[in-house]
């Protein structure tokens, strides 16, 4: 049975999953020897499977290997592509400082090897999804090229029927956490000056390790928390603490005139309340005013 509108939305024109930092290692290591990172990648990946919204895309921003080893990006990549080709749905692999540009080209993008900038563009039913790679060899905080920029610049001269999506690793916005900074993306004005005034609707990052939202050149930022570890908002200034816990992954929804970013947390909980789909069906079949009386009233 076709979902029927209930609200004032219609429902959304593509769903986008958007995970970051699954930081995997050669071997199933654990990562610090305390993080199962392939536990995290596959439980997140059956909650969706579970839900039944198959995605349009799944976008991974970034630290797809913690050390760049060829083994690793092998085991995410056929764990990542089981789901995407069971969903339909297209991957986007994003560089991140912890990933190495060689074996990323040979192991994820099936390419041959080489040592440039990883740009690309995907367009997914009319979407355009745009990957930029901030990550600079050798280190971990992130730039991007003039010659980057003048590509950009000249991708997005041309609107796409749907918008365009932004995926980067270091995300362009301010961070609290003070060691954080000296890793953020630098000359964030250079980026603003290409993509401000375009048709790039949303901005994807990671890189941070908790979710976090902003606002950039007048574009909102959704930062993905990471699959391996969260940073720990709530430790003592100046310090830097990373957690086994919290790990959640984003759901981008995007309709005509907006986009909408929810979190799902990765994990079991207890559950408190629970209306079922066959309730659904019922309010289905009620009038609008049915419907208010029925389930918005208080009683």
């Amino acid at each position: 049975m076709a979902d029927i509108q209930l609200g004032q939305y219609p429902a959304a024109s593509h769903l986008i999953v958007h995970l970051s930092d699954t930081h995997f290692l050669d071997d199933e290591a654990l990562l610090y020897g305390a993080v199962n990172t392939d536990s995290a990648l596959h439980r997140a990946l059956a909650q969706l499977d579970r839900s039944g919204r198959h995605p349009d895309a799944i976008v991974i921003t970034g630290d797809v290997a913690d050390r760049g080893e060829a083994g690793a990006y092998r085991r995410v990549r056929g764990v990542v592509e089981q789901a995407a080709t069971r969903w339909g749905a297209e991957v986007l692999w994003v560089m991140g400082n912890h990933d190495k540009r060689e074996t990323f080209r040979t192991e994820l993008l099936r390419e041959e090897a080489g040592d440039g900038p990883i740009d690309r563009v995907a367009f997914v039913n009319g979407l355009r999804i745009i990957s930029l790679d901030t990550s600079v060899p050798g280190y971990h905080h992130g730039e991007l090229s003039t010659a980057q920029l003048d590509w950009l610049a000249a991708e997005l001269s041309e609107e796409a029927p749907h918008g365009t999506l932004l995926a980067l690793h270091h995300p362009p916005i301010p961070t609290p956490l003070a060691l954080m900074t000296v890793l953020e993306l630098r000359e964030q004005s250079k980026l603003a000056h290409v993509i401000r005034g375009t048709d790039v609707r949303a901005i994807l990052g990671g890189h941070l390790h908790y979710s976090t939202h902003g606002i950039f050149a007048g574009i909102p930022v959704s930062v993905a928390a990471a699959l391996c570890y969260t940073m720990d908002l709530s430790a003592p200034q100046r310090e830097l603490l990373g957690v086994n816990g919290g790990q959640s992954l984003g759901l981008v929804h995007v309709y005509d005139d907006q986009i909408v970013h929810s979190i799902l947390p990765v994990g079991t909980f207890d559950t408190v309340t629970h209306f079922p789909s066959s309730y659904l069906d019922t309010i289905e079949a009620l009038t609008p005013t049915e419907r208010t009386e029925s389930f918005s009233r208080q009683v």
